[in-house]
């Protein structure tokens, strides 16, 4: 059998969603977004399928399995492609990418060299990038049930997703996750179930919990006051991982929470319902 390309959009996923109790991802496929795409029929076995060389993760429904798959924010608008199949006999798999435009956000930070960090400073900022990178990008191949997420804290959305950041007048790289604006010592809990795959503390990020949900599907949490939970450990949705703070390069307390896919940085608020706050 054949499978047509097929994009979910926002509103397709709301008709399914009304047949289930259960929210789910809303898919936008733009830089930064999710595109949800049927990439084989429900009885076939489960496909291999690669974006940017890259795993994807994949769920099972009854019309098929679905490839849910991140988009960096630098993904050029237009067509891209899934790759299908073993990589020495892989088809490609079209889909597009629409536009979409994020404001500027200036900010006033009071450490220069949060800013402008010295030459030490950068040694550190780099290596530290690199382990960040890793542990975001490994694939723990275990069924995925749920995309849906839970606002790790009960607070109001501060700054969006993608805001291409001015700090003292300098301009740095889009704010890749969502901040939620909550008072030092708020329990910070799992947005889902998931293995935590490191704790540490970073010179950007301060302290900060990495919790694998499976399947390349990661949430990074951080500018934590304290963790409570340790590398291996496997937490359920709702558990406290630790408590808010204002840690690494923050203007006050809040929580910076990021969801990656494939190793991509996505918009978070795509996996907790409609927008709020601001």
């Amino acid at each position: 059998m054949q499978i047509v390309p097929k994009v979910l959009t926002s509103s397709a996923l709301l008709l399914l969603c009304a047949t289930s109790a259960q929210a789910q991802l809303r898919p936008e496929s733009v830089p930064g977004g999710v595109a949800e795409i049927l990439v084989a029929a429900g009885a076939a076995p489960r496909p291999e399928v690669r974006f940017g060389g890259r795993p994807v993760l994949l769920q099972q429904r009854r019309d098929g399995w679905h490839a849910i798959v991140g988009l960096p924010l630098d993904t050029p608008v237009g067509e891209q492609k899934l790759d299908i199949g073993p990589a020495d006999a892989s088809h490609s798999l079209p889909f597009q990418v629409a536009a979409k435009d994020y404001p500027t956000q200036k900010l006033k930070i009071a450490n220069p060299k949060m800013v402008t960090p010295d030459p030490d400073d950068l040694a550190r900022i780099n290596a530290e990038r690199e382990r960040q990178i890793a542990i975001r990008s490994r694939f723990r191949d275990v069924p995925v049930a749920r995309t849906d997420l839970a606002l790790p804290a009960d607070g109001r959305l501060s700054s969006r997703f993608g805001l291409r950041r001015v700090f003292n007048g300098e301009p740095r790289a889009p704010h890749t996750g969502l901040d939620v604006a909550v008072p030092t010592g708020t329990p910070i809990r799992a947005p889902a179930d998931g293995v935590v795959s490191l704790v540490d503390e970073f010179y950007f990020n301060g302290k900060t919990v990495f919790v694998d949900h499976g399947q390349g599907f990661v949430s990074m949490l951080c500018h934590l006051d304290q963790a409570t939970v340790e590398a291996g450990q496997p937490v359920r949705r709702g558990e406290v991982l630790g408590q808010s703070g204002h840690s690494g390069r923050a203007t006050g307390p809040h929580l910076h929470w990021s969801v990656y896919l494939n190793g991509a940085a996505v918009d978070p608020a795509l996996f907790i319902g409609p927008p709020r706050g601001r």
